[in-house]
């Protein structure tokens, strides 16, 4: 039988500026190891610390831009657009237009903060 997911968990995020981020699908939500399905929304200005996750991450963008960084340069991910950063690949996001950005983000196997290995402050 399907299962009805009839809200979403809010997650606390990283960066520097408040961004929603509202699991659908994954660990805290639904108990989903394999897959983790969330929307997020990102200011002007946001950006999060650099990461190298042991997963695979796919990114639909529905409104605004959102900017990838990597080792080697980095570009703008506009509305209508996607992306598919590969685990154990650096990769740093932010929204550093004033139209921010709000976009969907799909992860193989589930997010966790114990698999994103994100930068450490310096």
């Amino acid at each position: 039988m399907p299962t009805l997911i009839r809200s979403a968990t809010q997650i606390r995020a990283a960066g520097n500026k408040p961004k929603t981020i509202e699991e659908y699908i994954g660990r805290v939500n639904s108990g989903t190891i394999g897959v983790s399905i969330a929307h997020m929304r990102s200011p002007a200005g946001w950006i999060e610390p650099g990461q190298t996750p042991a997963f695979e991450e796919y990114t639909l963008v529905l409104h605004g831009v959102l900017r990838v960084d990597f080792h080697g340069g980095a570009f703008d991910v506009h509305s209508g657009q996607a992306v598919h950063a590969r685990g154990g690949e650096w990769v740093q996001y932010s929204s550093p237009y004033d139209e921010g950005a709000d976009y969907i983000s799909v992860c193989l196997p589930a997010f966790s903060a114990e698999t994103v290995h994100r930068d450490e402050a310096r």
